[in-house]
């Protein structure tokens, strides 16, 4: 149902949550520049209107998911802090300040499922117009040296199985003859590699990282004895090669 609209009656006899904020803080500017009645307008048409429990305001929805990306934090976490801090209830459109919890975190997952798709690239288009690009998403600028990546980084036994996978992949794409495959052995030589941060397991990864290069290496030299003279493949085992002889024993 359509969240119920709130009283804007002064319950302070002096002064509103508004009037004791520093109007050059970057938020409160920030609220100002946003165009809230555009996501009104937008989201009103997925409530119904006279069933079902008052859904919380579209402003606070908003304006808890854009708090959410500012702060990269979880809904549980940005949750609570509104709960904190005066700024962020300004933002979201109260008028007092509120020490309670706005609503459930498991609220905003179900409020980003009602807008879908189109709702939360609405959200996005406003965030990069408040931003100077008017709207423009081919001009945006977006700094991703800050971002998290699905990145790890590439270690000697990381490239070695890589290399392993790699030949077989040839060696049955050309019908290839392996003598070993050597699955039980690399599966039992990564639970050794698992845990090389603790002391007493560190000599015993060393040697597993020794025994999977090796079997890289007989891979590799394996493939190269069956390949043709004129082989498509035949740079790719050069690389291996290549990599296989400037690690480090």
């Amino acid at each position: 149902m359509l969240p119920k609209k709130k009283t804007t009656n002064q319950k302070s006899l002096f002064l509103t949550l508004e009037d004791m904020l520093d109007q050059k803080h970057p938020l409160y500017i920030l609220a100002n520049r946003v165009n809230w009645q555009e996501f009104e307008d937008a989201f009103t048409l997925y409530y119904c209107e006279d069933t079902g429990r008052p859904a919380k305001p579209i402003r606070l929805m908003v304006g808890l998911l854009i708090l959410k990306r500012l702060r990269n934090v979880s809904d549980e976490k940005i949750v609570e802090q509104w709960s904190e801090n005066v700024y962020y209830q300004h933002f979201c459109g109260e008028k007092e300040f509120l020490p309670d919890f706005p609503c459930e975190a498991s609220e905003l997952a179900h409020f980003r499922h009602r807008i879908g798709k189109s709702g939360v690239e609405l959200i996005l288009k406003e965030s990069i117009r408040i931003n100077g690009n008017d709207g423009n998403e081919q001009n945006a600028s977006i700094d991703t040296t800050v971002q998290n990546k699905n990145i790890t980084f590439p270690t000697d036994n990381k490239l070695h199985r890589k290399i392993i996978d790699k030949c077989k992949k040839i060696a049955k794409r050309e019908g290839l003859p392996i003598r070993q495959s050597y699955n039980r052995i690399l599966k039992n030589l990564e639970v050794d590699q698992r845990f090389r941060n603790y002391s007493n397991n560190k000599l015993k990864a060393r040697k597993a990282d020794n025994q999977v290069k090796a079997i890289a290496g007989r891979l590799v030299r394996e493939l190269e004895r069956n390949l043709l003279p004129n082989s498509i493949y035949l740079p790719d085992i050069e690389i291996f090669k290549r990599i296989l002889g400037q690690q480090k024993e």
